[in-house]
């Protein structure tokens, strides 16, 4: 079976999917950081997969590089914010902690 740019684009589709689930129906901080995570690495397919099968050269990847960077960096203050938060609280419930007041 050859693999074509149609499985990888199903696979990132799938990957979305679950990360938009995974936000919507994430109560947990962690969790919902997760769903981002999966976002993410859905774009990463795509971006990889088109620059394999499309014209042109190493763009897909050089961007997949600077995205992988980016969720890094968003990954570190997320949870950070996420520490703090739960210091604060002594929960990291986003609907509890939504509801209090500083």
């Amino acid at each position: 079976m050859h693999v074509t740019l149609t499985h990888f684009v199903a696979l990132a589709s799938i990957l979305f999917v679950l990360g938009l689930i995974n936000l919507a129906t994430r109560r947990n901080a962690i969790g919902v950081l997760l769903g981002v995570e999966l976002i993410l690495n859905a774009s990463n397919v795509n971006l990889v997969a088109f620059s394999r099968y499309g014209i042109g050269g190493m763009e897909g990847h050089a961007f997949a590089v600077m995205v992988i960077a980016l969720a890094a960096a968003e990954t570190v203050v997320a949870l950070a914010i996420v520490l703090a938060i739960f210091h604060h609280y002594r929960t990291v419930d986003v609907d509890r902690v939504s509801k209090m007041k500083l």
